[in-house]
């Protein structure tokens, strides 16, 4: 229990973990080769919304597709094309604030999370994985689950989510932004040709979702580390 809760004031790092975890994030971002599982990772959670959403709504997933650059790309069938490709990047934005919540509530509600993502990431490789770099790539991301099960101490465990969480989030917040390439493609462009809405007002769309979800992360953590 965290010490705000007990009556006394947080420490100077209960207080403030929250922003030092993001700044690791976004400079973790920028160096290649330590950023491509976290990249990995981003983009699973974008791809399996596409596929959750397309469940969801009556389809199917055929196909789950992740690349070594960090691209990816979940093919679907049947379902309602607007809710499955308007959430990959809101999907990604829930996981990230869920991932997150999850972990800061519980140190063995971090440790049972981890535990449903190998079953996911498992189930993934077995129904919808097609092609040998998906899977090795999903099973990356599975073997690196299973070690912070593994974790003696579920403190760090705890961090590690919540690192997870943040980096997922501030995927979805610039990631819509590369949309932006001229081409004419990607999930922003399809949901402007089935509705008429430009391109521009989903992807601030998309960011704003974004921006709002972590806003709200650092308004609980002011709250609960707040003396009392």
């Amino acid at each position: 229990m965290e010490n705000s809760l007990k009556g006394k004031p947080a420490s100077f790092w209960q207080k403030y973990q929250l922003y030092f975890l993001l700044v690791a994030a976004v400079i973790i971002r920028q160096i290649p080769i330590v950023s491509i599982p976290l990249k990995w990772l981003e983009t699973y959670f974008h791809e399996i919304s596409h596929g959750i959403a397309a469940l969801l709504t009556g389809g199917e997933i055929i196909n789950i597709q992740l690349f070594a650059t960090g691209a990816g790309l979940c093919t679907t069938q049947g379902g309602i094309s607007f809710f499955i490709t308007f959430f990959g990047y809101a999907g990604a934005t829930l996981w990230g604030w869920l991932i997150f919540k999850l972990a800061n509530s519980h140190q063995r509600t971090a440790q049972i999370f981890s535990g449903v993502m190998i079953v996911l990431l498992l189930t993934s490789i077995v129904l919808w994985a097609r092609d040998l770099l998906t899977m090795i790539i999903i099973a990356s991301l599975a073997v690196m689950f299973v070690f912070t099960v593994k974790m003696r101490k579920l403190y760090y465990l705890q961090l590690l989510l919540k690192f997870f969480g943040l980096s997922i989030l501030l995927n979805s917040l610039f990631s819509p932004t590369y949309l932006f390439d001229g081409r004419d493609l990607g999930d922003g462009a399809a949901l402007a040709s089935m509705t008429m809405v430009p391109e521009l007002v989903w992807v601030l769309l998309w960011c704003v979702l974004a921006i709002v979800v972590l806003y709200s992360l650092i308004k609980s953590n002011k709250s609960l580390h707040s003396y009392t």
